[in-house]
């Protein structure tokens, strides 16, 4: 398929590693992920574009037994054994005030200032590009051979005071387990849509 296109384009080993043989997991191979590895899907996650490289993302990664068992009991009934039996959990947050940042982040313009006295602006801003940097954390964490379970079945203000209390401008939008899925947790792929059927070429 994919050698019609130019010569940099992935080997449809990779596509198919990335996109189109991943799957969503509900459960978990005994296997740990280490520090290194979160580091690795971090490095790559952080190359992704956001709007002025406000990198909003904040992120706790849940790994060991007492946060794990905190982040439990702020899940919905469905998802609170996805995520015990999980190596680790990403929380996927963003920083309110990711403006304080732009000076070093964006140097070639005074970006701070665009953002200044618009805090509606800057949580829309915030939520939208830290969604795309979560979206970036699963490619990233597929590329190097693991495995992805995105969740948003979760109290997320409880979520919020529980693991960023430190950080009270940060607020807490979703979650995804990450490790080796068990093949048996997983139903036959769910239908996709046709180029044709909700896009347009204008």
């Amino acid at each position: 398929m994919t050698k019609q296109f130019h010569d940099h384009v992935l080997s449809d080993d990779a596509l198919d590693q990335i996109f189109n043989e991943a799957r969503s997991y509900n459960d978990w191979l005994d296997k740990d992920v280490s520090e290194e590895q979160l580091q690795a899907i971090y490095d790559l996650l952080k190359m992704g574009p956001t709007s002025a490289n406000m990198q909003p993302i904040r992120l706790v990664w849940v790994k060991s037994d007492a946060a794990k068992a905190k982040l439990v009991e702020l899940a919905s009934d469905g998802n609170k054994d996805k995520i015990k039996a999980a190596p680790v959990t990403a929380i996927i947050g963003y920083d309110i005030d990711f403006h304080e940042e732009l000076p070093w982040l964006f140097p070639h313009a005074d970006a701070k200032s665009w953002f200044e006295g618009d805090e509606e602006g800057r949580k829309e801003g915030a939520a939208r590009n830290s969604a795309l940097q979560g979206a970036y954390l699963i490619i990233a964490a597929r590329a190097i051979g693991l495995d992805c379970g995105p969740m948003s079945g979760v109290d997320l203000d409880g979520i919020t005071k529980e693991f960023f209390a430190d950080q009270p401008r940060v607020r807490a939008d979703w979650v995804c387990s990450i490790g080796y899925g068990d093949p048996d947790s997983i139903f036959d792929r769910s239908p996709r849509p046709d180029f044709g059927k909700f896009t347009r070429i204008a």
